[in-house]
């Protein structure tokens, strides 16, 4: 049995969830599904992002606490997750005591690293609000681009920032321009491991082009040493004295939630840490993410690791899609351009909108949401395709043979074709690749009307009943495999058809269940008008 970490990104809590946060996440429960029918060990874990500034920035919009922002939309966050059938080990909160613990614990032991070092550095102050600034704060124009820019990342060139490298600077409250006084953190030195990050990259020639392409160009420009403390009000308390009054910088204590989670459930479930997380484990480490999240999971995240000098296993699989357009255009929450999540999970069926962000995810390309392009695919491949071979299938069993499933001999030539398909979609999916996954598995669906139209059952009926009884018990056959291999992709309708015919879901050949449906079947989908 092997160890699988899975890590879905942790959304901040300062807004919404929208149709890119679900199209870039959805993999992660994928796969997640996926290993367990193999049998192996899972660990999904995600969580709420719950600090950093755009928290504290909301609440005072808002004229309430950041614990109380945080909270809402962890909450929306928990519901929106369920209702699409994210199947969590574990979703927790940056706001946990447990989560706290463990950063506190890691920072302590980081600070004994040859790689931190204490500087005195500029710090934004606006005379006009009178205040000191968080970087996200600051505005103006980015040092490497040219495009307006935040004082911690670039969103046009992907750049991270630090408040005083923005060029013409002002606050984004009231627009001053600002003053820099000095303070002291402490600095993660990333660029003295430039080396081992180079090494790490070259290791996984497989990523996503996007993740390749964008880890070469930090390393190729220069690493920049990244400050790891800040003057905040709202965070993880800094473990050290003389930083009572600092907190722990958001990018060094987020990405820490993916280990905080998995030592989480390695106590509830009696296990070692070290066996799971160890370098030497028998673990695969698979971090589910937008492209505006890659340098944060292979340079920041590998880099803590390193400089933490634990043995930790840096990630393997870096599974970063492109955006999600809508409608051609760039979705954008101040602007109001976005489908929201929590909407749409109340509109529509989860699996259909699993469907549609899987079948249409951004894995090398920005791709586009149309409500014209989600209607015409759920009806064309969920109802006319999926849920019609399901439907005439079993309606006929259930008119013509008393709703018991007929048994007859499977071909060869089936049974091949059904182990060839597992083996193909379970390496499309262990490699990111799920958008061809699920397409073989529709190509399988649609052989099987295809089967179903060329015996003629309801003609054999009555000229060869033996024939129709082979007939029918052969697409049964075909759809208990097919339930099974969508498992993944689309659990509730796949776990209905798993009831109907009584079978268990393991990722290999079904064989053709004999006896009666074990429930009255219904129509798996209807059409969107």
């Amino acid at each position: 049995m092997k160890n699988i970490i899975i890590g879905g990104a942790w959304p901040y809590a300062n807004g919404s969830l929208h149709i890119g946060h679900i199209a870039a996440l959805l993999p992660g429960d994928v796969l997640a599904r996926y290993y367990r029918t193999k049998g192996d060990r899972v660990f999904y874990v995600s969580g709420s992002d719950c600090h950093g500034t755009p928290i504290t920035i909301r609440a005072a919009q808002e004229g309430r606490t950041p614990a109380e922002i945080s909270e809402t939309y962890h909450s929306e966050f928990c519901e929106v997750f369920n209702k699409l059938g994210f199947s969590y080990d574990l979703y927790a909160k940056t706001t946990d005591m447990a989560h706290k613990e463990f950063v506190r614990a890691f920072h302590q032991k980081l600070y004994e690293s040859p790689y931190i070092e204490e500087r005195t550095v500029k710090q934004a102050y606006c005379p006009k609000c009178r205040k000191v600034l968080a970087d996200r704060l600051v505005t103006g124009i980015c040092p490497r681009c040219g495009a307006s820019a935040r004082g911690d990342q670039c969103d046009v060139c992907g750049e991270v920032l630090d408040a005083d490298t923005v060029l013409d600077p002002v606050c984004a409250d009231c627009g001053t321009g600002l003053q820099f006084g000095e303070t002291v953190q402490l600095y993660l030195k990333i660029s003295d491991l430039e080396k081992e990050l180079r090494e790490y990259l070259s290791e996984h020639p497989y990523w996503r082009k996007n993740a390749i392409a964008f880890t070469k160009r930090y390393l190729d420009e220069g690493l920049h040493d990244r400050a790891i403390t800040r003057d905040l009000a709202w965070g993880i308390d800094v473990p050290k004295a003389g930083y009572e009054k600092k907190k722990i910088y958001i990018w060094a204590e987020n990405v820490l939630g993916y280990l905080s989670c998995t030592a989480r459930l390695c106590r509830e479930k009696g296990l070692s840490f070290a066996d799971i997380y160890g370098k030497e484990a028998n673990t695969l480490s698979y971090y589910v993410h937008g492209k505006d999240n890659i340098p944060f999971h292979t340079i920041i995240l590998p880099s803590l690791l390193l400089a933490y000098g634990g043995n930790l296993r840096l990630p393997d699989e870096i599974i970063s899609s492109e955006y999600m357009t809508l409608e051609g255009k760039r979705i954008s929450t101040s602007h109001n351009w976005a489908v929201w999540a929590k909407d749409l999970v109340y509109q529509y069926d989860p699996d259909a909108i699993r469907y549609f962000f899987i079948a249409n995810g951004p894995e090398k390309r920005d791709t586009d949401f149309s409500y014209r392009e989600f209607k015409e695919q759920v009806n064309s491949e969920l109802v006319g395709a999926w849920g019609n071979f399901v439907n005439r299938t079993l309606a006929f069993a259930a008119k013509y043979f008393g709703s018991s499933l007929p048994h007859a001999e499977i071909t060869p030539a089936l049974r091949e074709k059904a182990q060839t398909v597992y083996e193909t979609v379970g390496e499309r999916i262990e490699h990111g690749a799920f958008k061809e996954a699920l397409s073989i598995v529709f190509d399988y669906v649609r052989f099987g009307n295809k089967f179903y139209d060329t015996e003629q059952p309801w003609k054999t009926r009555l000229s060869s009943p033996e024939k129709c009884r082979e007939t029918i018990a052969r697409c049964i056959y075909l759809i208990a495999n097919q339930a099974v291999l969508l498992y993944p992709f689309l659990p509730f309708s796949s776990e209905k058809v798993i009831q109907w015919l009584g079978l268990n879901i393991q990722w290999k050949e079904q064989t053709a269940p004999a006896g009666t449906l074990t429930e009255n079947y219904s129509i798996l989908f209807k059409r969107i008008d």
